[in-house]
């Protein structure tokens, strides 16, 4: 029912910065809860960043805080992921997810972070 298309990733040398966008279609866009997801190679999906259908609560991994900061625009339909600072252990596929329980998923959009 929903469709979620991430873009914005690439390469990018240490200490360099991406900002990954995600579209989502439908109407009840603004109701979910929108989080990012990444999946190293050979390693397990882990949660990277979560925000509330308004906005106002947002929780990030540990290994993130400081430097990642997620925010949404329901106007667009369209929910951002700033990266910065970026390391080597954050190259990943970046998978875009809406609630309700992250039913939704987008096809990931790869980063990768290396000098």
């Amino acid at each position: 029912q929903v469709q979620l298309v991430e873009s914005g990733g690439g390469l990018v040398q240490p200490g360099g910065s991406l900002r990954l966008s995600c579209a989502a279609s439908g109407r009840t866009f603004g109701t979910y809860t929108m989080g990012w997801f990444r999946q190293a190679s050979g390693q397990e999906r882990e949660f990277v960043a979560g925000i509330s259908w308004s906005g106002g609560s947002t929780k990030y991994a540990d290994s993130v805080k400081g430097r990642f900061t997620i925010s949404r625009d329901n106007g667009k339909n369209t929910v951002y992921l700033q990266m910065n600072s970026l390391k080597p252990e954050d190259t990943a596929v970046y998978y875009c997810a809406a609630g309700p329980d992250y039913l939704y998923w987008g096809q990931g959009t790869q980063v990768t972070v290396s000098s």
